[in-house]
């Protein structure tokens, strides 16, 4: 299995239930292999399959209220 490794900023995070709620989303899609997030450094690793393009991952974390840069 190919993946990719995906290194972003993530703001508007201000407690870990924030970053939790994100990763738990993140984590629940089945094209991603593991998404970690903090709120304390305003940061997120997600490592895709390589079908999942950014975009789709950032469209993620973008419904869950945040924003995110790549």
């Amino acid at each position: 299995m190919e993946v990719t490794t995906h290194h972003l900023v993530i703001t508007g995070m201000t407690c870990p239930s924030c970053s939790t709620r994100v990763a738990n989303v993140l984590n629940g899609h089945p094209g991603i292999v593991r998404a970690e997030v903090s709120h304390e450094t305003d940061s997120g690793t997600v490592i895709t399959r390589d079908n999942v393009m950014l975009q789709e991952v950032v469209n993620i974390i973008q419904s869950t209220g945040f924003t995110v840069k790549a």
